[in-house]
């Protein structure tokens, strides 16, 4: 199937919402892990989403000028070529995005996709995140505001952190301390500013003690039923039926999260769950153990030639693809997903 259209993606969000499941978001760095997040999708029978952080973005671009639109327009118009080929929808979205880097990301972005969109042509991206996380509420709010504005133009969704997630991802750094959960008056101050829904469709990336990268048990208290909570004080505010969730919640720093964490979060409105710590090393470790197990192969050791079928790149490579793709057939179990691809 083709990358999901902007009405594709809007009922991809809608079942997920509706029937308590979420969509693995897997950060991809290259063409060979995007392949992978595509097999595991098309393995899992699961639609999904494949995300792009600056820092992945500068990567793509190329170590001579590292250059973050350039990486990220040329993978997603590979994907757009090579998604064509799986039988699920994918939906294209770039992650972490903090205030000094929107000039040199988002913005662009968007630009592009509102020309796309005005020759009558989709989005290059499906969605977009604006981390203000480490601004003032009112600031990350207000350039919410502009941002969101923009994205609806463009029939994009955009994602917005209104506090922070604690640890390190693409030099935004956090504590690990109690700003890491979000208010019932964030939550409140948020749909005042944005809407909910009536002025574009946005992502809500709420804190309830995540934490990016790799944790030990115990170091963090993660409190999914917090977004319960969130709901409900927004539904009151707005008049909302008791039990409804206004909320379209993404679920950051999920690596190491237990089973009964993830399951309590999608019954409270998570429809996207972002996953990269874990891909990473599903990629890497099968590399590691081929370089090891063939170390006199892959270099030319004491004056040898080496062996050329064990550096080949594809060699090792189709090892790593099928590792990382193995991982998020995994992600896609845990988060309900599997076989309820839209046909």
């Amino acid at each position: 199937m083709p990358i999901a259209t902007p009405e594709v993606y809007n009922e991809m969000l809608d079942r997920a919402k509706a029937e308590k499941f979420a969509y693995p978001a897997i950060n991809v760095t290259s063409s060979q892990t995007l392949h992978a997040a595509l097999r595991g999708f098309a393995e899992a029978e699961s639609d999904g989403i494949v995300q792009i952080s600056t820092g992945g973005a500068e990567f793509l671009g190329g170590q001579h000028k590292k250059e973050m639109v350039t990486g990220a327009v040329a993978l997603a118009e590979f994907a757009h070529i090579v998604a064509e080929k799986y039988d699920v929808n994918i939906a294209l979205h770039t992650d972490h995005c903090p205030k000094d880097k929107l000039d040199g990301y988002v913005r662009p972005l968007l630009a592009l996709s509102e020309e796309r969109v005005k020759a009558g042509r989709n989005p290059l991206f499906q969605s977009h995140m604006w981390d203000g996380s480490a601004e003032t509420l009112a600031d990350n709010l207000s350039i919410a505001q502009e941002l969101l504005e923009r994205a609806r133009a463009a029939k994009i969704v955009l994602e917005v952190e209104i506090t922070p997630t604690g640890g390190e991802e693409d030099g935004v750094t956090h504590e690990i301390n109690d700003s890491l959960y979000t208010t019932v008056d964030d939550a409140v101050r948020t749909a005042e500013a944005l809407g909910l829904g009536d002025k574009g469709r946005y992502l809500l990336a709420a804190s309830f003690g995540n934490v990016h990268g790799v944790y030990k048990p115990g170091n963090v208290v993660l409190r999914p039923e917090l977004l319960k909570e969130l709901n409900e004080g927004v539904a009151a505010k707005y008049g909302k039926p008791a039990g409804s969730q206004p909320f379209d919640f993404v679920f950051h720093g999920g690596s190491g999260s237990t089973e009964e964490e993830i399951l309590t979060a999608l019954e409270n409105g998570v429809v996207k769950m972002n996953i990269d710590t874990d891909t990473q090393y599903a990629f890497t470790r099968p590399v590691a153990d081929h370089m090891f197990r063939n170390y006199d192969g892959v270099l030319k050791v004491d004056g040898e030639v080496g062996d050329k079928k064990t550096y080949d790149p594809r060699t090792w490579g189709k090892l790593a693809e099928a590792s990382m793709s193995a991982r998020v057939v995994e992600a896609c179990r845990n988060l309900r997903s599997t076989g309820t691809r839209l046909k």
